[in-house]
């Protein structure tokens, strides 16, 4: 295998939470009188920190979200995980063949630790990914599109970042692998191929990843 470590971002790549998590956003938002639908969401903040929509909101309106925005946001949305959320459907065969072969790998999120470890508690992912697989944009203080969540995990793990292979599905993602100087494959589920135009790789589903890893 011609990488040392694979790095999969979470939220839309192991766990389905972008549906959930992007209607709730939406909602809330325009709530808070910010009309936004579901495809605002989705286009604007998939992939991407907390702080890109406190920043594109004041922005576009002059006007900065509540200081309870977060808290708030993520309350809703863990409620939501408990009672919705699954594995994105294939993640489980992955990281079992994954773990089988020897492979390393870790998860690198724009979520914060506590929204990646709900996720990966109701989905039973979490006996895949002790600590030292977890990585946040918490820790490196700029999320995506920015490369250092990326460069920050392979830094980490040990591996030169030539050596590292994200597995993306959202077009702040792969700005932030392809800024990082890491080959990323795309996952086209949620995303248009042609929006993860810059990928090394595209696929559609999460059988055909070992394959395409064992070609490398």
């Amino acid at each position: 295998m011609r990488y040392d470590l694979i790095i999969f971002d979470n939220d839309g790549v192991l766990v389905d939470s972008e549906p959930i998590s992007n209607r709730l956003l939406a909602g809330y938002l325009t709530e808070l009188g910010h009309p936004t639908s579901y495809e605002d969401s989705v286009r604007d903040y998939m992939g991407s920190a907390m702080h890109r929509v406190h920043d594109l909101v004041e922005e576009r309106t002059g006007q900065r979200l509540p200081d309870d925005f977060d808290d708030v946001f993520h309350g809703r949305v863990f409620a939501a995980f408990e009672r919705e959320l699954k594995p994105v459907d294939g993640a489980v065969e992955v990281l079992e063949t994954l773990a089988a072969d020897g492979v390393p790998y870790c998860v690198a999120s724009s979520g914060s630790h506590e929204r990646i470890r709900v996720g990966h508690r109701t989905t039973g992912l979490d006996r895949w990914f002790e600590d030292e697989r977890i990585f946040s944009s918490q820790d490196v203080g700029r999320g995506k599109p920015a490369p250092d969540l990326f460069l920050y995990a392979a830094e980490r793990m040990g591996v030169g970042p030539e050596r590292c292979v994200v597995v993306e599905d959202s077009p702040l993602g792969v700005q932030a692998a392809v800024a990082a100087g890491m080959d990323v494959y795309g996952f086209t589920s949620m995303t248009p191929a042609e929006k993860l135009a810059d990928a090394t790789r595209l696929f559609a589903h999460p059988a055909e990843l070992p394959g395409l890893l064992r070609k490398n």
